[in-house]
């Protein structure tokens, strides 16, 4: 298991209920803790730890973009 922190910035979330999709999309993928995962709706940002050997980053991006969020930045950092 190799795992990384996550910070996905993203477009400014209009909606609480954003939050909500976001952050049950994030949690089903195979690889991201899902104990770990964090939507602020303030920041617009996601934060979340994965494993590197089941994701990537850019498959999270991908989960999000497809519910219609614009993704700005990602920074993945060693946990």
């Amino acid at each position: 298991m190799n795992m990384k922190k996550a910070t996905i910035q993203l477009e400014t979330l209009a909606c609480p209920s954003c939050v909500q999709k976001i952050e049950k999309a994030t949690k089903s993928l195979a690889g991201v803790d899902k104990d770990s995962v964090k939507v602020l709706f303030n920041s617009s940002k996601v934060k979340f730890d994965f494993d590197t050997e089941k994701i990537s980053i850019g498959d999270v991006e991908k989960a999000i973009t497809a519910l219609g969020y614009v993704v700005l930045k990602s920074q993945v950092k060693d946990k």
